[in-house]
């Protein structure tokens, strides 16, 4: 149950007498708009968060790890932590089967996967699902197919560090709740942010990852392969890793 201020208040036993005192923030707003007036340059200090702002803020924050599926659907959905959700038409939780051995993982959606609200579609998503039948997969069998982002960034720029911070949690309780056996990282930016590097996609290729105990093998983006189809046998020395991998476990 969410706790409102005045519940804050009065478990710590600062009600009644406890009165709001004019905070930093407002203090430097203040400040500012004297100094505005009196033509002054001096920079404002930049506001402190007071511990008992620090403890409304983390109460209003949803409990992500401790969700079920339909519930961390429901919170993607209505999603409003960083601006992404000001652009985006529809976040894009995923697809699949929720009990899958396989987890493949992307960087955030598209043009047309913002559209419809699934990851993966178009001439890539074409190309995931011929390198999983490759590796006798199929979409929606035994795989399930999600983002590090679950909004699409506008013009498909790159994720900045916010957002991946924002939708981590998601993407981790995700994980939790599929269990799988097995994650495929497909692309640089799913590679460095399941595994918090800088590294390079070739030298993250080759070799077995971990993320929260969950083995993971490190692979082109389908996109990329599009434009670059010669390293599409490359690619597949990677869906070998994984079979093989996912094999022995």
């Amino acid at each position: 149950m969410t706790m409102t201020r005045e519940d804050v208040l009065r478990e710590l036993e600062l009600l009644p007498a406890w009165k709001l005192r004019e905070s930093p923030a407002s203090r430097a707003h203040s400040i500012a708009q004297t100094d505005a007036m009196e033509g002054k340059q001096d920079a404002v200090p930049s506001p402190v968060e007071t511990p008992i702002e620090k403890l409304l803020s983390e109460i209003a924050q949803p409990d992500i790890q401790g969700m079920d599926w339909q519930q961390l659907q429901d919170c993607v959905r209505n999603c409003q932590s960083c601006s992404l959700a000001q652009t985006r038409t529809q976040t894009v939780f995923g697809v699949g089967d929720p009990n899958a051995d396989w987890l493949v993982v992307g960087e955030a959606p598209g043009a047309e996967e913002d559209r419809l609200g699934e990851p993966f579609v178009g001439q890539a998503g074409k190309l995931l699902d011929n390198m999983l039948a490759a590796i006798r997969l199929k979409r929606g069998e035994n795989v399930y197919i999600a983002n590090v982002l679950k909004c699409r960034p506008p013009q498909n720029r790159d994720p900045n560090g916010e957002e991946v911070q924002k939708c981590d949690p998601y993407l981790k309780r995700q994980v939790e709740l599929i269990q799988p056996k097995l994650i495929l990282a497909l692309g640089k930016f799913a590679a460095q942010s399941l595994l918090n590097t800088q590294d390079s996609i070739s030298s993250l290729r080759g070799r077995l990852h971990q993320y929260h105990g969950v083995p993971v093998v490190v692979t082109f983006h389908p996109a990329y392969l599009l434009r670059s189809p010669l390293e599409k046998a490359k690619a597949w020395e990677d869906l070998c890793l994984a079979r093989d991998t996912m094999n022995g476990l």
